[in-house]
């Protein structure tokens, strides 16, 4: 009876994620066309910093707790999983193609590689981040979120400078809901995907400890994906409706945000425990963003064979973990 219930509640999960995915990619994009921001920007914000909420309420509540070991590990696998499981599904489950915008290109991914490549060298040199090294990431986050309101701003220029009949053109029928509408949809979106995650993942787990899966591999995997699941289905559902910019600033603003303020604000409560096993797993992250780049970079796109070959770069990683 009880993996009845279980399943039940996976099901309602995986619904609450997907109609959340639906009215948020809706309603972000939609203040997005009204305000005049480019679709980018919305992506690498509110869009990522919306969907990484699970990743951000898992590590700072275990660094209150004094457990502060669990935040490099959920960042690791959250940024493996979302390049190469959810990018890949993405590129692999639309039909067309998926664009990459050039700033994206130029530099958002290369800082992604940067800053991990950074974690990575302060956890091997120390075995941990020290809070002085948190307030670092800190100060790199506000750096980053002025670099993204100048590109805001550039974008609002470029829109005075269009007619307004196109201006009413790119925001489709967006426009026609009101700013009320779509902030509600936005809201209630984020709501059900963060909600639905939480019931998603609980409902996974306990099903595994009914089958009787160990507790390392349901960490590892489930756990994992589930804190990743609002980025999926954020992404697809952004892929599939022609917002592209959404779908892959979603993924690429998600893992700057774990790293900087996640680790950085983790650290800042309580000295993060970087383990040596990790090394591998942050290699494995940084590989993973070198190939996004190099598909995007190649092609300005990402195609299906593209996510295909995503995909199987994660069923490696998969059977290393076992």
């Amino acid at each position: 009876m009880e993996i009845v219930l279980q399943i039940f509640l996976l099901a309602l999960g995986f619904t609450m994620l997907i109609k959340g995915a639906d009215f948020f990619v809706d309603g972000s994009s939609g203040i997005a066309s009204r305000f005049g921001i480019p679709q980018l920007v919305v992506g690498l914000t509110i869009v990522a910093m919306g969907t990484s909420a699970p990743e951000a309420a898992v590590s700072i509540s275990a660094a209150l707790k004094g457990n502060a070991g669990i935040t490099i590990g959920n960042v690791a696998g959250s940024n493996i999983l979302n390049i190469l499981i959810i990018l890949g599904l993405t590129a692999f489950l639309t039909k067309k193609v998926v664009p990459v915008a050039s700033s994206t290109i130029k530099y958002e991914m290369p800082f992604m590689i940067v800053i991990t490549l950074i974690l990575l060298w302060m956890g091997y040199a120390g075995n941990e981040i020290s809070r002085l090294e948190g307030a670092g990431l800190w100060v790199v986050f506000l750096s980053y979120l002025f670099y993204l309101l100048k590109m805001a701003k550039k974008g609002d220029d470029k829109n005075q400078k269009d007619d307004k009949g196109e201006t009413l053109e790119r925001g489709g029928d967006k426009k026609e809901k009101s700013m009320a509408m779509l902030l509600l949809f936005t809201v209630a979106g984020l709501a059900l995907i963060v909600t639905g995650s939480s019931v998603t993942v609980d409902a996974a787990t306990a099903i595994a400890r009914i089958i009787g899966l160990s507790e390392r591999f349901i960490g590892l995997t489930i756990v994992a994906l589930g804190t990743s699941l609002p980025e999926l289905f954020t992404s697809v559902s952004a892929a599939r409706k022609g917002s592209a910019d959404i779908a892959i600033g979603n993924i690429v603003g998600s893992n700057i945000f774990n790293i900087l303020f996640v680790v950085g604000t983790s650290a800042l409560i309580i000295p993060v425990v970087f383990e040596s096993k990790f090394i591998v797993d942050f290699i494995v992250a940084v590989a993973a963003c070198v190939l996004l780049w190099i598909f995007s970079f190649s092609g300005k796109s990402l195609n299906r064979v593209e996510g295909g070959v995503l995909l199987l770069g994660y069923l490696g990683y998969f059977i290393y973990l076992l």
